[in-house]
C-alpha cells in the first residue's frame, strides 16, 4: 500500500520540477512511510512521484516508481496485485517471464504490460489498485483505478491554458503545484450534504476529478485539457444465474470455495498480518476462514466502548476465543473516543462525515501496533443483501405502495410530532424495537420515506441525510444518490444491491477505511471484493441473500450458512447492531461547546455556504431532544472543520 502522484506538462511549474514533484510526494508521506521515489522525463514532460508502504518484497528491489524490462513502461502503483505469483506461472508458460529481479507485484505488473499491454493486463489482475503508466513509446499517460473504487485517485487540470494535469493518492498532493487553484465546487458540497461524504466521481475541489471505478483514462500532453476515459469492467447485471445452481447446498458449498480463494490470495504478505474482527457476520466469516487457513493462531483486532448500546467487543471476543485467535481488545473511554475528533478533517483529505470514521480510526491504530496488513469485513452488505434497506424494500414496499401516497404523506407527518424520546418510550411499552438502539430516532426516518413516490426515491430516501437544499448557491442534489437507469427494472430490490456497489461504497464505506488506515500506515485488504466472487454472488437469485425463514427474514442468508461451518449460529445471530457510537448524546453533551462555536451563526453566514438559519434550527431541535438531527449536524461540523483547519488549505 503506498501513495502516488504525478503530473503531465511542466509550463505553469515556476520552481524547479524537481522540487515540486517531491513536494508532492512528501504531502503523502503518512500513504507510504518505508520510502520515496521520483521519476522525471523532461522531454516528455511527464513525472511519477511514490510513497511506499513496505509489504510484498521489503528490499529496494520493490522501489517505484518501476520500469519494465523492456523498457517501455513505467509506472507508479499503489496497491496489491493478489494473483501477481499466478500471473508469473501464465508468463512463464507462454515464454514471456523476463529474468525476475524481485519478487514485487509491481515487477509482475509490468511483465504482463509488457506481454499483454493495457487492457488484457487488466482483465487478468484480481487485486484493489491505483495506478499510473507511462508509455515511452507512445507518450502516453494512462491512469487506471481498480474496479470497486478501493484505492483513490485524484486528477484535474491547472493552470490558465489548463494544459498540465495534475494526479494523485489525495488531494494533498495536487495542492502542491504552483498552478493549482483551491476552489470549493457547491455542486459536489450539495452532493455532500446528501450522502455524508463527496461522491466519487467528483471531488470537493473544483475541476478536480476522481477515476471512476473500473476505469482507465489515457491522456497526452498534446491534447491538453482532455482525457479519454473508459471502463475496463462493468459489473455484470443482476439476478442472471449465470450457471450458478439453485440447490442451497451447492450454492453454499461455491461460496465457500470461493470465499476461500478470495481470503487465501489476500493472506499473502512478507510482514506482519491481522483482521478487524467485530463478532458480525462479515468479518467472523473472514477471520474464520483465516483461521481454517492459518498453522497459527491468526492476530485479531477489536474495540469497545463503555455505552452497552454500542459496544460490540463481547461479541468479537467470543468468536475469537471460538475460533482460537491471538485477539487484542481495546475499551476506548468517550474522552479518548473524542480526543480524535480534531484530527478527522485533516486524515479524511476531504470533508467526510459518516461518524463510523472514529471507532474505525481507532481500530486501526490498535492494529497497526501489532500488524502492517490487516483484512476486514466490508462489503459483505452490500455484496450478500445486508443492510436493513433491503428488508424494507423487499418486506414493506409492495404494501406501502397500496396506500394512497397522500395517506402515507398523513403519517409520517403524525409520526414526527413525537418526539425520538417519546417514540421509544412508546415501542418498549408495545415490546416493538425492544433489542434496537434508538428506536425512536429509526421511527422518524420511517416517517421520511413512506411518502416515497417510487422504489427510486424510496432507495434515494434511505440514503441521504439532509432533505432540504441547504448549501447556498450550489447545484443541490436532491435527496440522496439516484440509481442508473436500468438498475431498478429488476423485479425485486437487488438493484439496490447495485447502486451502493456503484455509490456508497466507493464513496462511503472504502473511503472511511482507506483513510483511517492510511493515516497510520496500516495497510486494509477487502476479500468480499474479489472481483470473481462478486460477479458470483450478483448472478445468485435474491432468495439467496434475503429469506424468510421461521417466521422472519434473514439477510446475508448463504453467506451465514458458511459462517456457521466455521462459528456456531449461536454466536452470531442477534440484531444488526452497526458501528458506531454515541453521537446524538455527545453533541448534546460533551461536544456541545465546541459544535456550537463551529456552527456560529455569524461565522455560518459570513462563510456564505450554508442556509445559517436551516443549519441553527436543527441545532436548536436536536439540542432541545424534540428531534435527532445528529448526521445532518454532523455533515455540516466536519465541512466546517475542514474548512477552518489545516485541510481547508486555502480553499475559497
Amino acid at each position: 500500500m503506498c501513495g502516488l502522484t504525478g503530473l503531465l506538462g511542466f509550463r505553469y511549474l515556476v520552481a524547479d520540477v524537481d522540487a515540486t514533484v517531491r513536494a508532492m510526494v512528501s504531502a503523502l508521506s503518512h500513504r507510504g512511510p518505508d520510502g520515496e521515489g521520483v521519476w522525471i522525463d523532461r522531454q516528455a514532460e511527464v513525472a511519477l512521484g511514490h510513497r511506499r508502504l513496505s509489504i510484498i518484497e521489503l528490499s529496494d528491489a520493490g522501489a517505484q516508481p518501476m520500469h519494465s524490462a523492456s523498457g517501455n513502461w513505467v509506472t507508479s502503483f499503489n496497491g496489491e496485485v493478489y494473483n501477481h505469483l499466478e500471473l508469473r506461472e501464465e508468463l512463464f508458460a507462454a515464454g514471456n517471464a523476463p529474468a525476475w529481479r524481485s519478487g514485487s507485484d509491481t515487477e509482475t505488473l509490468l511483465a504482463c504490460l509488457d506481454a499483454w499491454g493495457i487492457e488484457r493486463t487488466l482483465s487478468k489482475v484480481v487485486g484493489m489498485f491505483a495506478m499510473a503508466i507511462w508509455s515511452v513509446r507512445d507518450r502516453r499517460l494512462t491512469l487506471v483505478r481498480d474496479r470497486f473504487g478501493e484505492k483513490p485517485l485524484y486528477f484535474g487540470w491547472v493552470g490558465p491554458g489548463k494544459d498540465a494535469l495534475v494526479f494523485g493518492s489525495e488531494l494533498r498532493s495536487l495542492e502542491q503545484h504552483p498552478a493549482y487553484v483551491a476552489r470549493i465546487d457547491r455542486s459536489a458540497l450539495s452532493g455532500y450534504m446528501s450522502h455524508l461524504c463527496v461522491s466519487d466521481d467528483n471531488s470537493i475541489a473544483e475541476g478536480v476529478r476522481k477515476v471512476p471505478p473500473g476505469s482507465m483514462i489515457e491522456f497526452r500532453l498534446s491534447e491538453a485539457g482532455r482525457g479519454r476515459e473508459r471502463a475496463y469492467w462493468v459489473l455484470p447485471s443482476a439476478g442472471v444465474n449465470g450457471g450458478v445452481s439453485r440447490d442451497d447446498h451447492e450454492v453454499v458449498s461455491s461460496l465457500e470455495e470461493m470465499l476461500r480463494r478470495s481470503v487465501r490470495g489476500q493472506m499473502l504478505s512478507d510482514v506482519p498480518l491481522g483482521a478487524f474482527l467485530s463478532g458480525g457476520v462479515d468479518s467472523s466469516a473472514v477471520v474464520g476462514v483465516m483461521q481454517s487457513l492459518s498453522a497459527k493462531p491468526i492476530r485479531t483486532f477489536s474495540i469497545g466502548f463503555s455505552e452497552s448500546s454500542f459496544d460490540e467487543a463481547p461479541y468479537s471476543k467470543a468468536v475469537a476465543d471460538y475460533l482460537r485467535t491471538d485477539h487484542t481488545e481495546l475499551y476506548v473511554s468517550a474522552d479518548a473516543a473524542r480526543a480524535v475528533i480534531p484530527e478527522l478533517a485533516t486524515i479524511y483529505d476531504e470533508p467526510f462525515a459518516d461518524s463510523s470514521q472514529i471507532p474505525t480510526l481507532l481500530v486501526s491504530r490498535l492494529a497497526r501496533r501489532h500488524v502492517t496488513v490487516a483484512l476486514s469485513g466490508d462489503a459483505g452488505d452490500e455484496v450478500f443483501g445486508g443492510y436493513n434497506r433491503y428488508l424494507l424494500a423487499n418486506q414493506y414496499w409492495p404494501k406501502l405502495r397500496r396506500i394512497p401516497s397522500g395517506v402515507r404523506g398523513l403519517l409520517g407527518r403524525a409520526l414526527l410530532v413525537l418526539s425520538p424520546d417519546q417514540l421509544s418510550q412508546l415501542g418498549q411499552t408495545v415490546g416493538f424495537g425492544r433489542h434496537f438502539v434508538g428506536v425512536g430516532s429509526k421511527i422518524q426516518k420511517a416517517a421520511l420515506v413512506i411518502s416515497a413516490a417510487s422504489e427510486g426515491e424510496l432507495y434515494s430516501r434511505l440514503t441521504s441525510a439532509w432533505h432540504e437544499p441547504v448549501v447556498l448557491g450550489g447545484g443541490y442534489e436532491h435527496i440522496g444518490w439516484r440509481p442508473e437507469i436500468g438498475i431498478s427494472d429488476s423485479t425485486d430490490m437487488s438493484w439496490m444491491m447495485r447502486a451502493d456497489i456503484r455509490h456508497y461504497l466507493p464513496s462511503d464505506i472504502l473511503v472511511k477505511v482507506d483513510r483511517a488506515a492510511m493515516s497510520t500506515g496500516l495497510e486494509t485488504r477487502v476479500p468480499f471484493l474479489d472481483h470473481r466472487l462478486v460477479e458470483w454472488a450478483n448472478s445468485l437469485p435474491l432468495q439467496f441473500k434475503i429469506r424468510r425463514e421461521g417466521g422472519r427474514y434473514v439477510t446475508k442468508w448463504a453467506l451465514r450458512q458458511v459462517l456457521y461451518r466455521y462459528v456456531p449460529a449461536a454466536l452470531i445471530d442477534r440484531p444488526k447492531m452497526g458501528f458506531g457510537i454515541p453521537l446524538a448524546e455527545w453533541l448534546r453533551g460533551p461536544l456541545a461547546a465546541w459544535a456550537d462555536a463551529l456552527l456560529d451563526p455569524v461565522s455560518l453566514r459570513s462563510a456564505g455556504y450554508f442556509d445559517y438559519q436551516l443549519v441553527r434550527q436543527k441545532w436548536d431541535e436536536h439540542q432541545s431532544r424534540r428531534r435527532d438531527w445528529e448526521h445532518q449536524l454532523w455533515c455540516v461540523l466536519m465541512f466546517q472543520a475542514w474548512l477552518l483547519g489545516n485541510s481547508g488549505r486555502r480553499y475559497s
